[in-house]
This record gives structure tokens, sequence and C-alpha cells, in this order.
């Protein structure tokens, strides 16, 4: 069975002198499944909204009103280093290797953690960002100024280029700032959509390859966090008033795909999935699980909620309390990336250098060990590979056993080509009589 393991994270003070739990804690991660627990925590941290990101061997916390991202260790359990950027970071997410972030004053800033190599666009948001959402090709950057850009990875990684990042397009259908932004991982043009969160009260589904508006969905109130689940099946929502929605697209009136063209433009969504008690106070974060059956949810009280959506309860349960406005919470994926390389130390960003230099450890675990690995490695003749020989000596060579039987068959067709002729020979003999 897979464990189930997710990170959190908090911004401000304790919230009661709560002797049980550290001041200084700022991030937790957890083991959900098979039972709860928590693994182990990071100190001195203070992460808004939308600014944690986990990798398979690091964590990077963006700081409240600062221009500060924090970045730990997974593996050695401390922090590693402490990174300055340029601008306040509102928003971080990665991709890979690359940690992505938008700033307060409009721009967005890509760091590969490997090289410390820095790419930077210019402001193309009039005002912050305030989500950022990584897709295999794109990256998605909603803001406080209502408008959503989508952006190539390649383009913005893309070495010695001399042109200025701009966006794809811009996706501009809200007409109040972006809260939350959601996308699912298909590398399909025509199945590629993301969901957008808006305090106009509205989540919009959009494929943004093309830029089209696919349904918008209203709520009773501004939705302040939205997730896709694992499959793009659902769209997840809690809203301000301490509400939770879950939309089905593929329903019995689906709002996607070839059957929804009965469906209308825009949706009023009005039954909710369930609700928080009123002094939790709403969700600020939601995660799902990757099978899809659990929802998670941070709250200002410092409550952890888990909702199952398997079970006929819509009643959550609170899985912990940490003292603290819960931020952040992020699901690790229980999958192994399969990449070659590790990133075992990161490298500092720099934007004034011109050549850099690939910091990671190669994985052995990566790939499966080959036969010439294992003869490499084994002290002497390993054992298997000396009986294989013994039994390619005593098995017979099929190839020269194969040739011999045709050299056999030409010769007998030789033989019996003359046996013809010698018989054809005595029955005219026979035919003619003596002379």
């Amino acid at each position: 069975m897979l464990s189930e393991a997710f990170v959190s994270a908090i911004c401000g003070p304790p919230l009661s002198s709560n002797t049980a739990i550290s001041k200084d804690i700022g991030i937790y991660t957890h083991t959900l499944s098979p039972a709860y627990s928590i693994k182990s925590t990071f100190k001195k941290s203070s992460v808004p909204v939308n600014c944690l990101a986990v990798s398979e061997t690091h964590v990077f916390a963006a700081q409240e009103g600062k221009a500060y991202v924090h970045v730990y260790a997974r593996l050695r359990g401390n922090q590693e280093a402490f990174v300055a950027f340029p601008e306040r970071i509102r928003c971080v997410t990665l991709s890979g290797d690359v940690l992505i972030m938008g700033t307060a004053e409009g721009r967005l800033m890509l760091w590969e953690t490997c090289t410390g190599r820095l790419v930077s666009t210019p402001a193309r948001h009039v005002q912050a960002v305030s989500c950022v959402v990584a897709t295999p090709t794109h990256i998605l950057t909603g803001s406080d100024d209502s408008d959503i850009h989508v952006w190539s990875m390649s383009q913005l990684l893309e070495l010695d280029s001399a042109a200025e990042p701009e966006p794809e397009r811009s996706l501009s259908n809200h007409r109040a700032g972006i809260t939350a932004l959601s996308a699912n991982s298909s590398v399909s043009a025509s199945t590629n959509f993301c969901v957008s969160a808006s305090k106009d009260k509205s989540c919009i589904i959009w494929n943004y390859q093309t830029g089209d508006a696919l349904r918008t969905l209203i709520f009773p109130k501004f939705p302040l966090c939205v997730s896709l689940d694992p499959s793009s099946r659902a769209v997840c929502a809690s809203c301000e008033d301490g509400t939770l929605f879950v939309t089905e697209l593929f329903g019995e009136k689906p709002l996607l795909g070839p059957s929804s063209e009965e469906a209308s433009t825009v949706v009023q969504i009005e039954s909710p999935f369930g609700a928080t008690p009123p002094e939790l106070g709403p969700a600020s974060c939601l995660s799902m699980s990757y099978d899809g059956t659990v929802i998670l949810t941070g709250h200002p009280r410092g409550q952890i909620m888990k909702w199952d959506i398997s079970e006929k309860s819509k009643t959550p349960v609170e899985l912990a309390n940490v003292n603290a406005a819960v931020t952040n919470v992020v699901f690790v994926s229980p999958f192994p990336t399969g990449k070659p390389t590790k990133t075992v130390h990161i490298v500092k960003p720099s934007q004034s250098e011109r050549t850099y230099t690939l910091a990671a450890q190669l994985d052995p675990l990566a790939t499966p060990e080959s036969r010439f690995d294992s003869l490499l490695n084994a002290t002497g003749f390993p054992k298997e590979a000396l009986e294989s020989a013994i039994a390619a000596f005593e098995q017979p060579d099929v190839e020269f056993a194969e040739k011999e039987e045709e050299e056999l068959q030409k010769h007998n067709q030789e033989f019996w080509e003359i046996m013809k002729d010698e018989r054809i020979v005595q029955k005219d003999a026979f035919r003619i009589g003596p002379v």
C-alpha cells in the first residue's frame, strides 16, 4: 500500500499559549495514510497563501511580505539556504527543478535550482501576481488585476534569447482579482484546460491553449481556493462563507466533452458538498489526494480538516490543530519521479553569470541495473555468468546446425538429380538393345 503524505505551512503568530506546540515551527510534514501522524517539522517560516512548493528533496517557502525564500532539505531535515530576490514573492510553484515565482510587482521569475540560472520577465501584470500554476508545457499566472497570462515554458527557459519574454495569450473574462488557479497535466491541445477562481464569485473553465472560455460557474460567495481532482473529473472550490463545492464535469449533465452541447455557458452552482463550522473560518487553502477521494482544507484558526468524498457523511474530520493560521496544504506525490538525477544541494540564483554548471547527483535507482553493470561490480566471475557460459557450451550451435542442414539438403538434391539422369540413360539403353 502506498503511503500518502502532505506538507502544510502556517502564517502569523500562535493563536494561543499552547505549550505542546513549538512557537518556532512554520512547516509540518504529515503522513495521511495508512495512519495519520506528523513526521517532521521545519522552523522559522511564515508562509502566505500560494507560497509553498515541495519537491522530492526540498521544500521552498516564500516569506510573508518579504523578498525571501527559505529552502529546506527534506532528506536532512534542516534549513539549507536563505535566498534573497529583487522583489517580494507573492506565489510559487515547481516544474521539475525550476522554481517559478510571481512577484508583487507583476513579474514572473524562474530559478533553475540545479544551475542557479535566474530568468525574469517584464512586469506584464499591472498588479501583483496572486497565483501561479505550471503544466508540462506552459505557465499560467493570475493577478489582482483580474487577468490570466499563459506563458510558454520552453520560450521562457530558452538560452541566449535576445527578445523579451511575452505571454502567448491573456484570458480576460473575469471582472475582479484572481484568487486561485488549477490546471490539468494533459499534453494534448484539445484536452488542456484550467480553472480560475475570482472575487467576482465565479470560476471559469478555460482551454488555455486556445483561449476559449468553456464554462462559467457562478457561486453564492466568491471562491478563495480551487482545485481540479487528479483525473480532471471535478472542480472543488471553497468559498468565503465556509462552504465547499464539488462540481462534476462529466456527470449526468456533463459540462465538458462531446455530450455537453446542451449545457449552458453560465452555470449557477447552488448545492454545496458541505460546510465548515463557523468557528473555524473559511478554508484559505485546499488540496486533493492523488486518488481523488480525500480533500484537505486549512483554516485560519489552525485546523486542518479532512473531507472524505467516498463516504456519504459531508461532515469534515479534524486531522490536526497547529495553533496558527494554516495557509498552505500540498500533497506529496507517492510515485517515484524516474528522473536520472537528484538535487542534493541547490545552487543560489544569479543573473550576472553567463555560464552555468549543473549540480546534481546521478540516481542509480532511476534505471534498472544492466548485465554489464552487474558484471563490472562483481568480485571475480559471478556464479550466474559461469552457469550461463557452461550452458552455452553444452547446447548445440543452432546457427551452425541450420547451415549444416541446408548443405545436407543441397547435396541430397544434387544426388537425386544424378540418379534421375542415370535412370534415363538406362531406360534408353534397354530400349535400343545390344548393337
